[in-house]
């Protein structure tokens, strides 16, 4: 796929961006402001599909994404695992000497809580996005500030990196989801190169309901890499459970889906791709 329109949330230079720029080379890009914004543009047909991160290796799942992939009528339609750096950008010609604030993401300034600790100097403050810290202090000509963002947003607002990879832990990794309506073509190429499934479901209140889905999966062959549960809004203490799922052939995925249906409430696949 290629020359497709693809929401993300956040600026351009962000992570996200650079996400999709891995996933599809010649992708348009359209920045927003929320992730729900990011959706609804999809549905709307606005745009051609979305790049969404789902899981960081250091905090864990984006709750809000699963939410919306359950709740909306679209499909995971691949993966991409990307490594995580933070660099520390400010105006060409600005030295680190001259920096009196550093901004960026509360996510962002947690994973570089020991540089920044390192620099009791520096005032930190939360900003909305990585990329938008670059922007806004480029667009403000502000000289003694930095902003903590992925390279691309040095290179797409102009500015320059002053330390590269200030982050706490260098494996840091983002699994990203490209994210398309449910109606929109296929890629069968590429849906023939699945490897891997996303899988939504609800249960019954009965003793060992969830432990039978589980070994209904087991004995189709089907090897669990993730599992998860949120809420079900408006319906106290029941639960959603999202699952990853490795298999070896779509046929054996189909059986496993119809196993477990007889003890599900409901069961919605989420999508298959290949596996980053």
């Amino acid at each position: 796929m290629s020359d497709l329109k693809i929401a993300i949330q956040g600026e351009l230079g962000s992570n996200s961006h650079m996400a999709t720029l891995r996933m599809l080379e010649n992708a348009e890009i359209v920045a927003c402001s929320v992730s729900a914004e990011v959706l609804a543009k999809v549905v709307s047909g606005e745009v051609d599909g979305a790049v969404l991160p789902i899981e960081n290796s250091l905090h864990g799942s984006v709750a809000e994404h699963y939410d919306l992939l359950l709740e909306l009528p679209v499909r995971i339609e691949g993966e991409s695992l990307m490594h995580i750096r933070h660099n520390m950008i400010a105006m060409p010609g600005v030295k680190l000497a001259d920096i009196r604030k550093v901004i960026s993401h509360p996510v962002a300034l947690s994973q570089c809580r020991h540089f920044l600790a390192n620099h009791p100097e520096f005032e930190v403050v939360s900003f909305y996005d990585t990329a938008g810290s670059v922007k806004h202090l480029m667009k403000a000509g502000l000289r003694d500030v930095a902003g903590i963002a992925p390279v691309l947003a040095a290179t797409e607002y102009g500015a320059e990196v002053l330390l590269p990879g200030v982050e706490d832990h260098a494996e840091n990794y983002t699994r990203f989801h490209l994210i398309r309506r449910d109606d929109a073509a296929p890629d069968t190429v590429e849906l023939e190169r699945a490897d891997k499934m996303s899988v939504a479901f609800t249960i019954e209140h009965r003793p060992g309901t969830l432990v039978a889905v589980l070994e209904r999966l087991a004995e189709a062959g089907m090897d669990l890499t993730k599992i998860e549960s949120r809420p079900v809004p408006g319906s106290p203490w029941e639960y959603a459970f999202y699952v990853d799922i490795r298999f070896e052939d779509a046929e054996r995925a189909d059986a496993a889906i119809a196993a477990i249906r007889n003890h599900c409430r409901m069961v919605k696949v989420l999508g298959r791709y290949k596996a980053a």
